[in-house]
């Protein structure tokens, strides 16, 4: 009786030792900087979080994955150039993107690979316009054009053409944007840091996607658009100062695993979406 005792006691004591009731799924670490295992992670700058609050955010969204939790240090980059720069040069060990993106940096680039992350997949952000708040007919009009367009499928050949379809390893397609004599002028900030959806030449005009999308914005609105060339780290500045009108914006839609807040600029009102893309990691090959 004794001895049976004795291993009851030695039992217990293990499993408050080793995280009682935990699976093989999830992870008894609550604290990201406990982590042993470092991957530094590239990543577009956010507006509204650090790159230590964006650790954390990280942290929760693997453990609310189930997944193994390994510390991602996020190191923000204003432009995707010095983001590949940054892994090429071991600055960071993982770069994040689109999955649209990831497959043309793969088609260009053969030394990179995607990182098989579980605890990624699903998580997805919209693509939608950003105007100044007290632009209300401005984004009326937008809205009415996008929600046209999902109507009568044009938005979906477009996607097609333009993202499913398309020869990634090759540059995107230049589109024609339509004018009209008279018409007011909308100025629309293109980054070009997001290839095939958003993209600028070398001789420095737009194409791909946002461009063909514009197009078609600009048939149904009889306004003509003015593309100009900003840099991603300037863009909510260009659009507070009003440099432009419209730029094109990301949002994150699930606020259960991100803020819902954490790159809307102040004073700043979102379109309905155009578009939505899965977030993928890259990798060097080993």
């Amino acid at each position: 009786m004794r001895l049976k005792k004795f291993l009851a006691a030695i039992c217990a004591a293990t499993l408050l030792m080793t995280g009682c009731g935990s699976d093989s799924g999830g992870s008894d670490t609550k604290d990201p900087t406990s982590q042993a295992t470092i991957i530094k992670l590239g990543m577009i700058s956010h507006l509204n979080a650090s790159e230590k609050q964006m650790e954390e955010y990280l942290f929760k969204v693997q453990e609310k994955a189930r997944a193994k939790v390994v510390n991602h240090v996020p190191v923000f980059f204003d432009n995707l150039n010095l983001m590949e720069m940054g892994i090429q040069s071991g600055k960071v060990d993982v770069i994040s993107t689109y999955k649209s993106v990831a497959d043309y940096i793969i088609a260009n680039n053969d030394q990179f690979e995607i990182v098989n992350d579980d605890w990624i997949q699903g998580i997805s952000d919209n693509f939608c316009f950003a105007v100044k708040k007290e632009d209300t007919a401005l984004k009326a009009e937008l809205d009415k054009a996008i929600n046209a367009m999902k109507g009568d499928g044009s938005l979906d050949k477009l996607i097609k053409e333009y993202i499913s379809d398309v020869d990634k390893g090759k540059t995107p397609p230049a589109v024609e944007i339509p004018k009209f004599e008279g018409a007011d002028t909308i100025k629309v900030g293109v980054t070009g840091d997001l290839p095939p959806l958003d993209y600028v030449s070398a001789d420095g005009n737009a194409a791909g996607f946002n461009t063909a999308l514009l197009a078609e914005v600009a048939k149904r609105s009889g306004k003509n658009i003015e593309v100009v060339n900003i840099d991603s780290g300037a863009r909510a500045a260009a659009l507070s100062s009003g440099q432009i009108d419209v730029i094109f914006w990301v949002v994150v839609p699930n606020a259960d695993k991100m803020p819902k807040d954490i790159d809307k600029p102040e004073g700043v009102e979102l379109s309905e979406p155009y578009f939505k893309d899965e977030i993928a990691h890259l990798k060097l090959k080993n």
